[in-house]
């Protein structure tokens, strides 16, 4: 157990407002810190608290996403002034390239990270995700997206063991496979909420509305993710990502709802055991295990307390009323840039249901509809990801023209 520098990207949001709280918590044994943190990046949707962060957490650099430096330095020097920390300043990048930046800041000098922890939300992260990889830190992979549509591009660029999920149901599946070798391993079960519609037929969920989606029975998730749980867009691009961690066939990766959310995902091995991990709803603990990997960190959320009764049920996932999960293992069956436009439909087709102009049932539907008509090319690089996500919005929207 050492000491370790970390980056976090994404750092108001809820994965890197949690990592922070992970961050100020854990210490060694000798009670010094167990992290510290050297540099953030955030979307630039609220400066005010990335300045707070970066003052908190006396960063070497910090980055935005938005143009707008002036206004966070300004921000940073209240903030700074405020702790008793005149003259604070650190490093401030700005633009769509920050956060690649902040990704790979300090790479090669005493100032780089062990660990980059990239939380952030959308296939935005690819770009950061390969900066990351590209230093010879640990990536605590919370961008579950920038995988997916990265695919062989992310897996080429980890080196043996860089590459750490923090996503709760791989960081549980990358737990319970330490019970057995990899040719020992039967199936891989990931657990789903169902979310809040579970039970409903798809002609219940017709008339749904955004507020209703935005009502998850067990996590606190931003927009784009509560609503992916919604419809179970959420686990199909969790089905891929499993299939790419650990190199699993989709045919031996299985979904089944688990409402309590307690166990988050299972290992079946070969001689008929199953090993699940079961924690409550916390995601503390898998960023805190992505943080230390593969070292746990003691405390990081409370364990189940056995003294209480309980019940957990599993049940059959409905294909019919939540076709996105056959519909996500198809798009990684025909692989290259499928899945970046699953990814990239689906994202355009939930902002069209957030702002009132397609339905709930839309949304999988366009992704179905779009996904049809691509052809992916034969090779995969950065650029042919961003063309066919590019194609994908642009397609997505032309089909919810008339809609709304």
């Amino acid at each position: 157990m050492e000491h370790r520098k970390i980056i976090i990207l994404g750092s108001t949001g809820s994965i890197g407002t949690q990592a922070i709280d992970v961050v100020g918590q854990a210490t060694l044994e000798d009670g010094t810190p167990r992290f510290s943190v050297t540099a953030l990046s955030a979307g630039g949707g609220n400066l005010k608290l990335l300045a707070e962060q970066a003052v908190q957490l006396r960063v070497l650099a910090v980055g935005t996403a938005s143009d707008d430096a002036v206004t966070l330095r300004s921000l940073i020097a209240s903030c700074a002034e405020a702790a008793g920390l005149a003259g604070f300043a650190p490093e401030v990048l700005s633009g769509p390239d920050a956060a690649t930046s902040i990704a790979g800041w300090g790479a090669g000098t005493g100032d780089g990270a062990d660990v980059v922890l990239n939380g952030i939300t959308g296939s935005i992260g690819l770009a950061p995700t390969l900066a990351a990889l590209g230093t010879s830190a640990i990536l605590a992979l919370a961008n579950k997206e920038s995988l997916i549509v990265g695919g062989a591009l992310v897996k080429e660029a980890a080196s043996p063991g860089q590459l750490v999920p923090v996503d709760s149901e791989h960081s549980a599946l990358a737990q319970a496979l330490r019970a057995g070798t990899a040719t020992e391993v039967d199936k891989l079960i990931v657990t789903a909420s169902g979310g809040p519609f579970r039970g409903r037929s798809r002609e219940e969920l017709a008339d749904v509305t955004p507020e209703q989606a935005l009502k998850h029975p067990t996590w606190d998730m931003g927009l784009m993710v509560t609503t992916n749980s919604a419809t179970l867009v959420n686990k199909g691009l969790e089905i891929i990502e499993a299939h790419l961690l650990f190199d699993v066939p989709l045919d031996r990766i299985e979904a089944v709802v688990h409402p309590q959310s307690v166990v988050h995902s299972m290992v079946q091995f070969t001689d008929g055991s199953t090993i699940a991990q079961a924690s409550p709803p916390d995601m503390r603990l898998p960023i805190a295990l992505g943080l230390g990997w593969p070292d746990r960190v003691p405390g990081a959320t409370a364990p189940c307390d056995w003294s209480k009764a309980a019940t957990w049920t599993f049940e059959p996932l409905d294909n019919v009323a939540f076709p996105a999960v056959e519909l996500a293992k198809e798009a990684a069956r025909r692989g290259s840039t499928c899945p970046a436009v699953y990814n990239a439909a689906n994202e355009e087709a939930v902002h069209a249901f957030h702002a009132g102009r397609i339905g709930f049932l839309d949304i999988v539907d366009t992704i179905a509809q779009v996904l049809s008509e691509h052809t992916p090319g034969s090779q995969l690089t950065l650029e042919t990801v961003l063309e066919a996500e590019e194609w994908a919005r642009a397609r997505t929207h032309e089909l919810l023209a008339g809609k709304g």
